[in-house]
């Protein structure tokens, strides 16, 4: 019997990627009574702290703190990530299974050839989950949008649009730390520059650099490539002043 359709799938190349970068998003999104979903596109394997399988325990945590209705792991390459027909057809299989209305995807840039690959392979496999004739054993299923995370990455683009996470900022750190092999004791971690501080409070500037841009706490910051629709401009939010 299939499992009813997610509302929101966040997809990542490594185990801890979602937790840094969209968790509060989802957490939010549960929080509206949203079904979300994550699929790790890599079992982390080549990490250089801790190992695949207590990464999938620490995932399994984690997952349990963001409320997932699902997490699946792909099983593809970790450090080796490649956009192919093959793993854009396999991406797009899971895709179909969760059949999910929103996309949430790595950033187009970054330090770490996973996560740029990644970004391409979801945004490319979305598309093909569509397409009738590929892998035609599941009925065809295209996400309504795709966006993506832009945490840590200020650096090269401005955010179209800033989650409040404010009241899941607490959680998404709950999340963050149920990695204890990445993230305990260290100041650096995948996109995320160092000051000299524990990880966990760069994140807490990051979060609430971007919630300022919106005049509330923490924040977490999205891009889409297509312009986002305003409908009564009277209802505008954020103060200019």
């Amino acid at each position: 019997m299939e499992s009813p359709p997610v509302d929101v799938l966040a997809i990542a190349a490594h185990r801890d990627d979602v937790e840094l970068t969209c968790s509060g998003a989802l957490l939010r999104a549960g929080r509206f009574g949203r079904r979300t979903a994550v699929i790790d596109l890599t079992a982390g394997e080549s990490g250089t702290r801790g190992s695949s399988a207590l990464r999938e325990a620490e995932a399994a945590e984690a997952a349990a703190v963001m409320g997932l209705a699902a997490r699946d792991n792909l099983g593809l390459p970790d450090a080796a990530l490649e956009n192919t027909p093959e793993t854009r057809a396999r991406l797009a299989r899971l895709i179909r299974r969760y059949r999910p209305r929103i996309v949430i995807a790595p950033a187009r840039e970054g330090r770490h050839p996973d996560h740029r690959v990644a970004a391409e392979l979801v945004r490319d496999a979305c598309f093909i989950a569509g397409l009738a004739k590929v892998e035609p054993d599941l009925p065809p299923h295209r996400p309504f949008k795709v966006v993506h995370c832009l945490s840590f990455r200020e650096d090269w683009l401005k955010p179209t649009f800033v989650v409040d996470i404010t009241d899941v900022f607490e959680a998404k750190l709950a999340a963050v730390r149920c990695y204890a092999s990445q993230f305990r004791g260290v100041t650096q971690a995948g996109e995320i520059y160092p000051n000299g501080e524990p990880l966990i409070e760069i994140l807490r500037h990051h979060a609430a650099h971007y919630g300022s841009l919106i005049r509330t706490r923490y924040g977490e910051p999205y891009h889409t490539a297509e312009t986002m629709r305003v409908d009564d401009v009277g209802a505008l939010d954020v103060s200019t002043f």
